[in-house]
């Protein structure tokens, strides 16, 4: 099964989205957005820099888990991973997000 999108609004009624993998995992998560279209706008953008290597960020947080940032153009971060506990996991994570963020399917939960 494809991956998905999940639009959805947070509980400060801000809208947020979510990458799904076909397993249902969250593998990515935008950031909140004052209004809808901008949230839309947030996954056309996970669309077109996805298959991008150098939209890739890999970063450790201060628990020493590893983590992932997709970056659009301008630099600007479009989406966070969740935490690894290692490289190769890691790096799975990011081949998830190439294979299934072309995906046009969005599921407006808002």
């Amino acid at each position: 099964m494809a991956g998905w999108f999940e639009l959805s609004k947070s509980s400060d009624e801000q809208y947020v989205f979510v990458l799904k993998a076909g397993n249902a995992e969250t593998i990515l998560t935008s950031e909140r957005y004052k209004a809808k279209g901008s949230a839309e706008g947030g996954i056309a953008s996970v669309q077109t820099n996805c298959g991008l290597d150098e939209r890739y960020s890999r970063e450790t947080a201060k628990n020493g888990k590893l983590y992932f940032n997709l970056k659009a153009a301008n630099h600007q971060v479009i989406g966070t991973s969740q935490m690894y506990a290692s490289k190769d996991a890691c790096d799975t994570g990011i081949a998830s997000v190439k294979t299934n963020g072309k995906t046009t399917t969005v599921k407006d939960l808002t």
